[in-house]
């Protein structure tokens, strides 16, 4: 509990303990911020293994101290952040920093911060700016049995996700100090989504010609959570079939959403004043991406876009002009679900359980499917393409479809396809039946999610699907995952079809979409 130790005798020292925390990984570790104020020459000791920017914290709390009004002794202040082998990173820890020298130099009473988490980041004139991970950080405070909560009103929306503990927001020092006092912050701010509800992203696949085969894929890809690939010429529409994805699949849940909202408000892309994410994330990175950027990492780790688009899509556009190093970072998170990054002093884990998607030209100039023959490329140029992409990521995939050009009355027709509602209430009903096939079985949320004995268990076949998959074997090539993957994508197709059982057509368009799969001697 905050404690200080008080004296008028000019041989002793003050000082106050309270409790703040930091980050690691998505999660938020508890951090003691014990503050002594000693009588001698006046100066300023930051201890703990801070980073650069709690370094920097002492500016901005003397200024913001001195600008709401109070006194910043002249003293010898010594700061100690425990667990003192834990690096501290972030200016999270501002607030509760003020409030420590406040509460040494008697300035507010001891008893105000009792059981109170602070965070809170300072700017000059002692206002309080939004803090990342601030949802971890309340998470973390009602495990540890604190009551309250300190902190920046633009963080008070997600932190309200967390029942069960008190907020106090307040956007200056001053009404920080008046929130301890009361017991009552700002009013928390209702309404107001972190993303666009899908009524709202103005994408629909109405409005893509032709392509019946690929929307047909797509559709399983979002009921059954699986990775795609789609090839085709230039102009043939894969780009925009892909980012049309979102307006298809079903909202987040409320612990899907909650889950999601952890990694934004770490990685600090959470807009102030806003809560839970309600539509799947949908991450398209450029191409020149870098190993960490995608897969997360650095001298202070982050969440990379894999984790980004946890629970959603991570599209890769012109998969073969990414750096081949970069994608076979890939092939951890998605087979496991999850990233581990490993430090010397720690090891932070971050969820990338997300579908893939991924879209490429058949060949360097794009044109080989094309019915007019235009394509230039000889066969070793498109195998030395098509090699940028390794086999063991390819046998990751569920779906390769490949994408025809359009012919020139699809091009001109006027007429509007199957709006993207009419699939999405398709994939809503298949999504349904998985809830309910694993509602007993946590971590599983969709078919894509499944393993080896859920396979076993959900996708049992007749002798005639036995007998497709075993020439389906022996003339592709496939590997143990792609079988289990294919089994993944027929269980998808029944629950489309609203049927039980696996039937035969359900194998073979389920085999019709590993197109790209080939022995490495043919």
């Amino acid at each position: 509990m905050p404690r200080a130790l008080l004296s008028f005798d000019l041989n002793l020292s003050m000082l106050s303990i309270l409790y703040s925390g930091a980050l690691q990984g998505i999660e938020a570790v508890p951090v003691t911020v014990e503050v002594d104020i000693t009588f001698g020459l006046p100066g300023f000791s930051l201890v703990g293994l801070p980073d650069s920017a709690v370094k920097e914290a002492r500016e901005r709390v003397f200024s913001a101290l001195k600008n709401a009004g109070y006194l910043v002794p002249s003293r010898r202040i010594t700061i100690n952040l425990a667990p003192a082998d834990l690096r501290k990173e972030g200016s999270a820890l501002d607030l509760p920093m003020a409030l420590g020298i406040l509460a040494a130099s008697e300035q507010i009473e001891f008893a105000l911060l009792d059981g109170t988490m602070v965070v809170g980041e300072l700017s000059l004139d002692g206002g309080l700016r939004p803090a990342r991970g601030t949802l971890s950080m309340v998470l973390a405070a009602r495990k540890q049995g604190l009551h309250s909560v300190l902190l920046p009103a633009a963080n008070a929306r997600e932190a309200a996700l967390v029942p069960g503990i008190r907020l106090l927001p307040a956007d200056t020092l001053a009404q920080a100090l008046a929130a301890l006092r009361t017991g009552v912050g700002l009013e928390i701010p209702e309404g107001g989504e972190s993303m666009q509800p899908v009524s709202e992203l103005e994408l629909d696949y109405g409005e893509i010609k032709g392509q019946a085969q690929a929307k047909r894929a797509l559709e399983v890809a979002a009921a059954g959570g699986h990775n795609f690939l789609m090839a085709g010429s230039p102009g043939c529409g894969k780009t925009l079939m892909a980012r049309r994805l979102p307006s298809i699949l079903p909202p987040l849940s409320d612990e899907e959403g909650l889950e999601a909202t952890r990694i934004y408000s770490v990685a600090g892309l959470l807009r102030p004043g806003h809560g839970i994410l309600r539509q799947r994330p949908f991450r398209s990175p450029h191409h020149s991406i870098s190993d960490q950027a995608l897969v997360g990492g650095g001298k202070i780790p982050r969440p990379g876009e894999v984790s980004l688009a946890h629970l959603g899509v991570l599209f890769l556009d012109e998969l073969p002009e990414f750096r081949k190093s970069t994608l076979e970072t890939l092939r951890q998170p998605l087979e496991d679900g999850q990233v581990t990054i490993a430090r010397t002093a720690h090891t932070v884990t971050y969820p990338s359980r997300c579908m893939l998607g991924a879209a490429m030209n058949p060949c360097p100039c794009g044109f080989l499917f094309d019915p007019l023959g235009r394509c230039v490329c000889r066969p070793e140029t498109i195998a030395r393409y098509r090699g940028r992409i390794s086999g063991p990521l390819l046998d990751r995939i569920d779906l390769h479809l490949e994408v025809p050009s359009l012919g020139v009355e699809e091009v001109i027709a006027e007429k509007w396809e199957e709006s993207s509602e009419a699939i999405r209430m398709r994939v809503l009903r298949a999504r349904a039946a998985q809830r309910e096939r694993f509602q007993n079985n946590p971590g599983v949320h969709c078919n894509a999610h499944m393993v080896t004995h859920d396979i076993r268990k959900y996708c049992g076949l007749s002798a005639g699907c036995v007998s497709l998959l075993r020439n389906a074997v022996e003339s592709l090539g496939l590997s143990a995952r792609a079988y289990d993957r294919i089994l993944k994508v027929t269980r998808t197709l029944a629950d489309l079809d609203a049927v039980g059982e696996i039937s035969e057509k359900h194998i073979a368009e389920a085999i019709h979409y590993r197109s790209l799969d080939r022995r490495a001697d043919k």
